[in-house]
């Protein structure tokens, strides 16, 4: 098994990030701000919105967390959306309402969506972006090979299918109306899997030497777990991400990379 370490890359792409921040900050007086709104107060969500918090302090980028009702969203992302000072601003997902996700996120000003979520991003969405990242990372050659993305949702799936079949790969995506995944996916070489289903992918429906990365999450038992039974962690033919310090350390890194792009796009070209 060679497993895909996404906090080696991170730790490496972090460095580069603090230095592109400490050179907005000195040289063009731009200091990167992230405002996060939160609708839901969550043990989990409240690890996830810690972890940015602890990235951008590493960075010295501030992050702000405006935890509020879900009916208060419009009136405070258009604030944000003002406000010259926030150069990212993310709603913080899921939302109470659930229902109101996509007209939320299209709220924030597409310069600014760093999550790049809304209708209008301009920047890539953060996971699908981690995930590319972590392939060429490890070498993971995805020309000529048979890509399977099972999930289609807003956040991992649907983009980085998008992303992928406009860079020509061969990709299909699974849900919940295509089909048995037992039979299917043995014959992919790539599978992605961002399901938020624990133990969903076993170890039968995988190839010899296929590339695995778990994207999912979902809390069991208290923990954040991904989509792999347990047999699939048990063969030692796969590149496989691992149970942690996978995707997520990445997709951190890659939110945090479209915030210093959202910055860096504020500073005039005469400068």
């Amino acid at each position: 098994m060679k497993l895909l370490n996404g906090r080696d890359i991170a730790d490496f792409m972090m460095e580069r990030q603090a230095k592109q921040v400490r050179a907005l900050r000195q040289a063009h007086h731009v200091f990167p701000k992230l405002a996060i709104v939160q609708t839901i107060d969550s043990p989990v969500i409240d690890s996830y919105v810690r972890l940015k918090r602890a990235y951008g302090d590493e960075i010295l980028i501030e992050v702000e967390v405006y935890k509020i009702d879900q009916d208060q969203l419009p009136g405070v992302v258009e604030r944000l959306n003002a406000d010259d000072s926030v150069h990212g601003i993310i709603i913080q997902l899921p939302l109470a309402v659930e229902s109101a996700t996509q007209t939320s996120v299209d709220l924030v000003a597409p310069a600014k969506d760093v999550d790049g979520l809304g209708v209008n991003a301009t920047l890539d969405p953060a996971t699908p972006l981690a995930i590319i990242w972590l392939a060429a990372g490890y070498n993971v050659e995805l020309s000529g090979k048979r890509i399977a993305i099972v999930g289609n949702g807003r956040l991992v799936g649907a983009p980085l299918a998008k992303l992928w079949q406009t860079s020509g790969y061969d990709v299909t995506i699974f849900d919940e109306n295509t089909g048995d995944l037992q039979t299917q996916l043995p014959d992919f070489d790539i599978i992605v899997t961002a399901t938020g289903v624990p133990g969903l992918i076993k170890s039968s429906f995988i190839k010899h030497e296929a590339v695995v990365i778990d994207a999912g999450t979902a809390a069991e038992h208290g923990k954040i777990v991904g989509d792999l039974a347990a047999d699939v962690r048990e063969r030692d033919d796969l590149k496989i991400t691992p149970e942690k310090g996978g995707v997520g350390p990445l997709t951190v890194t890659a939110l945090f990379d479209n915030v210093i792009r959202a910055a860096q796009a504020t500073v005039p070209t005469d400068t």
